[in-house]
């Protein structure tokens, strides 16, 4: 056990560990690479009352030391970014390629938050615009809304848990970490860099691990202000349910979609789709799942997402070439099976890939696929990806927004006036033009409509979200 990376809590800026560690096996090569504490809800309870006492300090912390706080943080996660990487390759199997990507891109979104917080501020209102006011001293300011809980997935498990703690902690929350049970160590370094910061603000973070045990505690609590959640929507109905009058942000997923003009550039949507729904292995809550093709166009780029899904490099996640390595766990893989089954089953064709007994589960675009086959219906969080063919731009759109997810779309066109159409058609957090729905930069807002999600993240939205606004007047 010696030689396993082993992640400790964290009780505000004391490090703790329990007897009873949980494993986490690689889903590469089925190895012990990290444990963690089994934590339950009296050690959640102890995390909120000491993130409930350290508030004051928080609120109170100058803006400058926060700004140097996240600042010392990206500086040392970008020195350290290959030990970061090689955890993200070993917890989750991220190939290493793109392992390295997000500690960049976390690196970045750090950076982003300490930029917008010199736009945290309010304005002065006019309480004399109308013949029933009168001339005061009036304006808004945001404030910290005190305790902040985290609850974070498995799929980024380094940058979307910086979406959320950069902006709580800039600022000037505290909060209470529960990261995804599937990632630990990574949860750990990462905290690890805020708690022994010299400019941090002490008992500011805490970090439990667990599952709905833990999450349930997190989340019923009257301690905290703000519940910020990235997951299944099922999770999402139930922190609804039981958050109780609190703020909630909820980013759960997603069924992206887009649609081929006959004007578009096939040979560079087909690159562009092939990445977009095969990146990550399709565990990407933007990955592009339902391919909308013109008639007109349907066999060749049908031809040509096959051709293109093949050039990638399926292996280990060690590899510096690979591009897809396994699913999380037995049970992704489980699932990904039976959907390629049933559409199979109801009159669908595997183009390349299709259902698979191997580890790695291999990039699958499946052709002829209907409104009613269940692959098309739900999130399938794997690397499949399903050819619809359509007659018309008005019948693609119609089929998008049927969908009960509004997360990200996108089109790929030549037309001017179409792309014009498709921007005020789209049902959606986010739309993209001659691009895959999968594009996101953190610098965005970002979010979705209906089953997608309430609320937006990105910097700047997410600095409102954990903020609030007090009116002043001076008479």
């Amino acid at each position: 056990m010696t030689n396993i990376a082993q992640a400790k809590i964290f009780f505000g800026s004391q490090e703790e560990n329990k007897t009873q560690q949980k494993e986490r096996i690689s889903p590469y090569d089925r190895t012990v690479v990290s444990t963690a504490p089994v934590c339950d809800a009296s050690d959640v309870t102890k995390a909120l009352r000491i993130a409930k006492s350290a508030t004051k300090t928080a609120s109170n912390s100058p803006l400058s030391q926060r700004i140097l706080w996240l600042e010392d943080v990206a500086k040392k996660l970008a020195e350290q970014k290959e030990d970061f990487a090689l955890m993200l390759a070993k917890e989750v199997a991220k190939p290493i390629t793109f392992s390295r990507i997000e500690v960049e891109r976390c690196v970045e979104t750090i950076r982003l938050t300490a930029m917008e917080l010199a736009n945290l501020h309010g304005e002065t209102i006019p309480t004399d615009i109308m013949p029933s006011g009168k001339k005061t001293l009036a304006y808004y300011r945001r404030e910290p809304v005190g305790v902040v809980v985290c609850i974070t997935p498995f799929n980024f498990p380094l940058n979307l848990v910086a979406h959320k703690i950069a902006p709580a902690l800039g600022a000037g929350n505290t909060v209470v970490l529960k990261p995804t049970p599937e990632a630990p160590m990574v949860a750990y370094m990462f905290a690890k860099l805020f708690v022994e910061s010299e400019y941090a603000v002490k008992d500011a973070l805490s970090v439990v691990y667990g599952d709905a045990e833990v999450g349930s505690a997190l989340v019923t609590s009257d301690i905290p202000r703000v519940i910020s959640f990235t997951g299944s929507v099922p999770v999402g109905e139930i922190i609804t349910k039981q958050a109780g009058i609190k703020k909630i942000s909820l980013e759960l997923g997603g069924n992206a979609a887009t649609y081929i003009d006959t004007s578009a550039d096939l040979a560079t949507a087909a690159k562009r789709c092939a990445f977009g729904a095969f990146y990550n292995s399709g565990q990407v809550c933007i990955s592009l799942q339902r391919i909308y093709v013109n008639e007109a166009v349907y066999d060749d780029f049908a031809k040509l997402m096959a051709e293109e899904t093949a050039k990638l490099k399926v292996g280990s996640p060690y590899d510096e070439e690979t591009f897809l390595g396994p699913l999380i766990d037995d049970e992704s893989q489980k699932r990904a099976n039976g959907w390629i089954a049933s559409a199979i089953e109801e009159g669908a064709r595997a183009l390349t890939g299709g259902i698979q007994g191997e580890n790695i589960f291999h990039p699958t675009v499946m052709a002829d696929v209907t409104d009613d086959m269940k692959i098309i219906c739900e999130e399938v969080f794997a690397p499949i990806v399903s050819l619809v063919k359509v007659l018309s731009y008005e019948v693609a759109i119609e089929k998008m927004n049927y969908s009960p997810y509004g997360l990200q779309f996108s089109i790929f066109t030549n037309d001017l006036k179409l792309t014009q159409r498709f921007i005020e058609d789209a049902q959606c957090g986010g739309v993209v033009i001659n691009d895959i729905p999968t594009l996101r930069f953190d610098v965005q807002p970002y979010g979705g409509s209906k089953l997608s999600g309430v609320g937006r993240e990105g910097p700047k939205w997410a600095l409102e979200e954990f903020t609030e606004v007090k009116s002043v007047v001076i008479c």
